[in-house]
């Protein structure tokens, strides 16, 4: 390797600096180490169980390199599969979903059920006596879940997913209890590619210190809904955002950080703005509001309701909890390509509702691939990466909010996830902590 892997990242906690080497956005070395120590070995969100609410639906994925599909088997069982014949290798599971009581290879027709079984092998009285077919079932990971979110590990003996999810548990909790009738995936996706490496757009989803300078169009909107009520601008909303943002280090280089929704935008659940809507979803929210507190108690109520979290499960899943709630899945294709797969996760008491619109819009105007934020940052990450030729300039630099302890816009969750990745990518232990050493008290 070109450089040590040691050297990769810098955390220097006596003079408050974190850098980490360019190489790892470039190197097919260390793309490949990535492969097979991070991508290879953690648990990796695949889906959510709403996607496949009946026997026989199934949802069609592509994660950390390996063919997969999610499937409802005949007893309401969730099961997940390598989607590839146990025959020849072809896709057993050929569209992004739907509903199946068998999935055939259209090579040479080999049959599976919804558990995997092998039912069906054209002229098998061919095959000789040691032709199992019992044993030539669909081959399938390790499969987690937790509150309706289900992860896949790919290596033989992984830690439970729960010990994994370590604190992140306590803010997928938050997503999750937003409903009463529990959360579900709406129909359809956005899909995009970016030319980039994959560790450019993990960045991208935790940083709130690009806001500003980078999504001006955004804010500006913000400002004229606001001047349309007789309000003052300036940009107050973003500033107001990140002095009162808060980074949280989750263990197993999870991290998040959590802000005021109020002057971004507000939350259908439940803090109303009017970029959701007027007088009928305001009175729509109240109600969900008073419910919420009721249900759940004023402190943690309101932490719901007014606080909005962007939250990193390593290594690649995103949940931004804001306007909307968006499950964002980011899978590594070269060190200069990235797929990019994002779905909107909403209460199921909200389908039919107002309310559900006004999530919408605000979902498609800032998070969709053609809304006021998505096209910023594909342009932001890309233009890294393209500077990044420039090998003469080795390191990045991370150091914003290090050594400190007041809250305030911060790169912590980045300085987390690279801690966990620097780790791994050397196949050491975890770190123990992946706080950041305060070093001037």
């Amino acid at each position: 390797m070109t450089i040590l892997n040691e050297h990769l990242v810098l955390d220097d906690p006596e003079r408050g600096i974190f850098k980490v080497h360019r190489l790892a956005f470039t190197s097919q070395e260390i793309f490949d180490l990535e492969r097979e120590y991070i991508f290879g070995q953690c648990w990796l969100y695949l889906g959510h169980e709403s996607e496949i609410p009946s026997p026989g639906d199934y949802v069609r994925r592509w994660i950390g390199g390996r063919p997969l599909f999610m499937v409802r088997d005949e007893d309401g069982q969730i099961r997940v599969f390598y989607n590839t014949c146990t025959h020849r290798g072809a896709l057993v599971c050929r569209r992004d979903k739907g509903n199946a009581k068998v999935f055939q290879c259209f090579y040479h027709a080999w049959t599976f059920d919804t558990k995997g079984r092998l039912i069906g092998v054209p002229k098998e009285e061919r095959f000789g006596p040691g032709f199992a077919k019992e044993e030539l079932g669909l081959r399938s990971p390790r499969v987690g879940t937790y509150r309706g979110f289900v992860f896949v590990n790919f290596s033989t003996n992984p830690p439970p997913l729960e010990a994994y999810l370590a604190g992140a548990k306590e803010v997928l909790d938050l997503v999750a209890d937003q409903a009463e009738e529990g959360m579900v995936v709406l129909e359809g996706s956005h899909r995009y590619a970016i030319r980039a490496n994959w560790k450019l757009m993990v960045e991208n989803s935790v940083d709130s210190y690009h806001v500003v300078p980078t999504h001006q169009t955004y804010l500006e909107y913000l400002e004229y809904v606001k001047s349309l009520r007789g309000e003052g601008g300036n940009h107050s909303s973003a500033k107001q955002m990140v002095r009162h943002e808060v980074g949280l280090v989750l263990g197993n280089g999870h991290a998040a950080f959590e802000y005021d929704a109020k002057p971004v935008g507000g939350r259908p659940v439940a803090e109303y703005h009017p970029l959701l809507g007027g007088e009928e979803v305001r009175q729509e929210i109240e109600e969900v509001k008073a419910r919420l507190l009721a249900r759940l108690g004023e402190e943690r109520g309101l932490r719901i309701a007014r606080r909005a979290r962007n939250i990193l499960l390593f290594p690649n899943a995103i949940i931004v909890d804001s306007r909307a709630v968006v499950l964002r899945t980011v899978e590594p294709i070269s060190p200069h390509a990235t797929a990019i797969t994002q779905w909107e996760l909403v209460p199921r008491e909200e389908l039919g509702t107002n309310r559900l619109k006004g999530r919408m819009a605000a979902y498609l105007s800032f998070f969709g691939p053609g809304g006021l934020a998505t096209p910023d940052d594909v342009e932001a990450v890309e233009s890294c990466q393209a500077g990044f030729a420039a090998g003469e300039v080795e390191y990045n630099d991370l150091s914003l909010g290090y050594a400190k302890e007041d809250s305030g816009v911060t790169e912590l969750p980045m300085r987390v996830f690279w801690r966990q990745w620097h780790a791994l990518i050397q196949g050491k232990p975890a770190p123990t902590s992946w706080e950041d050493p305060i070093a001037a008290r």
